[in-house]
Formats: structure tokens, C-alpha cells, sequence
């Protein structure tokens, strides 16, 4: 009996420290226009007293940021970093320990190509509550503003999202991941078209496959290239495509639009010292 109240006690005590332990949201901010955020995602916003924010697109989107709430940049983008990722899930860590409700703002989703997932698994391990709000990932959000279903009955029954590039900066494997009736969005794959177009074309997808490149999706300077497999490389070139942007390949490419209201372009090339400098990935 003493064991079962000595354990009881314990169990108190550990509570009680535990309310004083903040906690951390992964909070995905959408595509980049800032209306498309959801309502959870405005919320954990409006609550926080730190955010750690990436790149974001629209600087709107930190209105509904409380004034006293700390505001810390670690955007990255190809070869620029704020800040490392291990010293970004530290700082969270210490904050969060010191009783603050921490949010994590990525573009995106958390859990697509957002890093999301090594940081849920980070917090964790050192006992900080972690919860996920998700958002609007880039390739339905770029899609969607171009009237390409990913899916279609008569023309895609699957869709692959993929990254154009993995950690040591080569692209994975892509056999097999696209037919007559499939859909492949290809998340940063600008750089890395060649090869994405030699590795299809070797698996026998045919030249003409229609893509859709689509860069800045729901953002000022959004564009909406239709080429085919053959022709990507050159027309990235052509168009002078820069990140982010969206690679759409498959037969349901062939049914997307330009935006109603094309929208002038924007400084393709960020300075890191810009606070809303664009991190290098498609705002997962």
C-alpha cells in the first residue's frame, strides 16, 4: 500500500512539474497566400508566445501574432541558412521548458518535405509536448489554382508526390512511378530536370507526357508553364524558372490553365538578409 501511495505521489509530483512545461505546434502555413491558412492554424498563431517561422511568403500572415510574442527567423534556402536545424529544435526545446507555447511556423505542410517529422520525433524524445497542425500543401494548392485535378476518373487514379532532390542533393529512384494513369508532382525539382527527365524517358515515358511547371503558386508573380517531357529542360531555361516552383507530370497537365489575372513577376532572387526570402523547398 505504501508502494501504490509513494507511487501515487510521484505521479503528482511529475504532473505539477509538467504544467510548467510549454509545449510546441508544428503549424503549416499553406501555399503562401496567407487567406488560405486555416482557422486552427490562425489560432495557435494568435496564442504563442514564440515563433519560429521559415521563409514565409506573405508577410500577412504574422499579423494574427500576438505584439509581445517572440518572433525568430531560421528561414533557409539554397545556400543560405539562419540557423541549423539541430540548434532550431534545441532553442524550441529550451523554450518551450521555459513555459512558453512555442509554434513552429513552416510553409505547407509540416509533414510534406517540411522536416516536420524530425522535429515531432526531437521534441519528443527530450518530453515536450508536441501537436500538428496541418496545412495546404504546394502541389494541391498550385494545382488547384490551375484547374489541374491531381486525380481525374477518366485520366489519373493515383498521384506521387516526390522531392527533387534528397539530403546529399541527388534525386530518388522514379521507376515506375508514373503511367497513363498517374499522376507525379515533383516537389524542387527545378535544378535536377535533366535527370528527372532522363530517368522517366528511361522508363519509358514518352516525350510528350504533358508537364505543368508552376512557380509561386497563389503568390504576386505566379506563372503557368505547359510544356511536355520532351521540352522541360529547355523551357525552364527559356521561362527562366526559378524556386519555388512545382513540376506537374502526366496526362492531367494537359488540362490546366493560366491564372485568370496574370500578376507581374517578383525579384527572383532573394537576399538572405530579406526576412521573407523564400526557404528552398515548394512550401511543402
Amino acid at each position: 500500500m505504501n508502494a501504490i501511495r509513494k507511487s501515487r505521489s510521484d505521479l503528482t509530483k511529475t504532473s505539477e512539474v509538467d504544467q510548467t512545461v510549454g509545449s510546441v505546434t508544428l503549424v503549416g502555413a499553406g501555399p503562401g497566400a496567407a487567406d488560405l491558412m486555416t482557422v486552427r492554424a490562425v489560432r495557435a498563431l494568435e496564442g504563442a508566445d514564440a515563433i519560429y517561422y521559415d521563409s514565409l511568403v506573405d508577410e500577412s500572415v504574422l499579423s494574427h501574432v500576438k505584439p509581445n510574442a517572440r518572433r525568430v527567423f531560421v528561414g533557409k534556402r539554397k545556400g543560405f541558412s539562419a540557423m541549423p536545424q539541430q540548434a532550431i529544435q534545441d532553442k524550441m526545446r529550451d523554450d518551450a521548458r521555459a513555459g512558453n507555447q512555442v509554434v513552429r511556423l513552416k510553409g505547407g505542410d509540416p509533414f510534406v518535405f517540411g522536416r516536420g517529422g524530425e522535429e515531432l520525433a526531437d521534441l519528443r524524445a527530450d518530453g515536450i509536448p508536441v501537436k500538428v497542425i496541418p496545412g495546404i500543401t504546394a502541389a494541391v494548392a498550385a494545382a488547384a489554382e490551375h484547374g489541374i485535378p491531381l486525380t481525374h476518373r477518366d485520366v489519373a487514379t493515383s498521384v506521387t508526390f516526390v522531392t527533387g532532390h534528397t539530403l546529399d542533393g541527388s534525386i530518388p529512384e522514379l521507376d515506375g512511378l508514373i503511367s497513363s494513369k498517374r499522376t507525379l508532382v515533383i516537389y524542387m525539382g527545378v535544378s535536377n530536370a535533366g535527370t528527372i527527365v532522363d530517368q522517366l524517358r528511361g522508363d519509358g515515358v514518352p516525350g510528350s507526357m504533358p508537364v505543368a511547371v508552376i512557380e509561386r503558386a497563389t503568390l504576386p508573380g505566379q506563372r503557368f508553364i505547359e510544356t511536355t517531357l520532351d521540352a522541360l529542360a529547355a523551357d525552364l531555361i527559356s521561362h527562366d524558372v526559378v524556386t519555388p516552383a512545382l513540376l506537374v507530370i502526366g496526362n492531367v497537365a494537359a488540362l490546366g490553365v493560366p491564372a485568370v489575372e496574370p500578376r507581374p513577376p517578383v525579384h527572383s532572387k532573394p537576399e538572405p538578409n530579406e526576412p521573407f526570402a523564400w526557404v528552398h523547398h515548394p512550401m511543402g
